[in-house]
């Protein structure tokens, strides 16, 4: 199989989204979204404005809205204020925080049914559940992937990038013989190469979260190895 740069481009989540992310980063993150015709952009809440702004001539460049980003500990009436705001906002999709503490004491009914209250929240808009899965042990990955998949998320996410250790191809492989194709997967954290990259997708992620340094990297990366990369 040959994917070429733009391919690998439309399967990127530009982010935006540090504590000290600041307008310039946003028009920085709109201008490489164009450069390089990623498929979507990241940004946390006050700069949804922003970039839709700023790529109001690009909507094939679609906006991710991010819901209790990062620690997911908010209430799911909160939970639900932010998904109906970004929604009415013009997010395209939205990413959010699984209630890892709630997950980590087995309170596994209470976790589905704030995952649940999202997604008919975002009425209809795809939702990824990020599940940190560097603060999970393989019992509680299967749980937040059997809740994903029951509340009807569209993905499971790997990570916000905010916790040490990033994703790993091992998350990657347990993930998958977890979930099969009931859902999609997206990676997220400690993404930096293109080689990173193309083995995780080889494993079954079709989507990505990088950063925009990160992401330029990747993509500068794979045009020098030529228009098209080999898997």
């Amino acid at each position: 199989m040959v994917l070429t740069v733009r391919d690998i481009a439309q399967m990127f989540d530009l982010s935006c989204v540090r504590t000290n992310s600041n307008e310039a980063d946003i028009k920085a993150l709109a201008e490489n979204a164009r450069r390089y015709d990623c498929g979507h952009v990241s940004v946390m809440q006050c700069f949804v404005p922003g970039i839709k702004e700023l790529l109001s001539d690009r909507p094939d460049i679609k906006v991710i809205g991010n819901v209790s980003f990062p620690s997911g500990s908010d209430s799911t009436s909160v939970k639900v204020f932010q998904a109906v705001e970004l929604r009415d906002a013009g997010c395209d999709e939205l990413d959010m925080v699984i209630n890892v503490g709630k997950l980590l004491s087995g309170r596994y009914r209470e976790v589905e049914d704030d995952v649940r209250a999202v997604v008919e929240a975002a009425d209809g808009l795809p939702v990824k559940v990020i599940i940190e899965v560097s603060c999970l042990g393989r019992k509680e990955i299967e749980m937040a992937c059997e809740i994903s998949i029951r509340a009807g998320a569209a993905y499971v996410k790997t990570g916000t990038g905010w916790m040490p250790g990033g994703t790993t191809t091992e998350d990657i492989k347990l993930i998958r013989s977890i979930v099969g194709d009931r859902i999609k997967i997206k990676a997220s954290g400690g993404i930096r190469t293109l080689d990173t990259l193309l083995e995780m997708y080889r494993l079954g992620v079709t989507r990505f979260g990088v950063n925009m340094r990160s992401g330029i990297a990747i993509l500068d990366e794979c045009i020098a190895r030529g228009s098209e990369v080999v898997i």
